[in-house]
């Protein structure tokens, strides 16, 4: 899309990032202190990658990424935690343009391969030549066993 530029976040982001976490939440409420917290650590974390993208001068998409190693890939591989664009501008390039930019930051840290999980948008992560390879399951980590 003509005018996105994709740039790593900066704590001047925090509140234009805000209701677009918001938007993403499916399964849990965000709230703010706990994301501003997580937001100033992710910025300094040397595995994790926040990205956001601009359409002139404001945001309209973010992207949350980590690298981890792992035995079986022989090194690390990128995991995109969280993709989230506008509603009103999606279709127009802008989660494409995130994730080619989380794909030069993996590939620029040996990343053996990008992986993620989606429930609501397979067909836009096939179009970028994702193949589905696994069923993900999570068990809510305060929940009694």
């Amino acid at each position: 899309m003509v005018g996105v530029r994709v740039r790593r976040a900066a704590v001047e982001d925090m509140d234009a990032m805000w209701p677009l976490v918001c938007e993403f939440a499916a399964s849990f409420r965000p709230e703010r202190d706990p994301f501003e917290r997580t937001f100033r650590t992710l910025l300094n974390s040397r595995g994790g990658l926040v990205l956001v993208a601009h359409v002139q001068d404001r945001i309209v998409g973010y992207l949350l990424a980590h690298t981890h190693h792992t035995f079986f890939a022989n090194g690390p591989v990128a995991w995109v935690e969280e993709v989230m664009v506008d509603e009103r501008e999606r279709s127009m390039g802008i989660g494409r343009a995130l994730m080619a930019e989380a794909e030069r930051w993996a590939c620029d840290r040996g990343a053996a391969y990008v992986s993620l999980a989606s429930r609501r948008a397979g067909n836009f992560y096939l179009q970028l030549g994702y193949e589905d390879s696994a069923v993900f399951y999570k068990k809510n980590a305060r929940s009694p066993k």
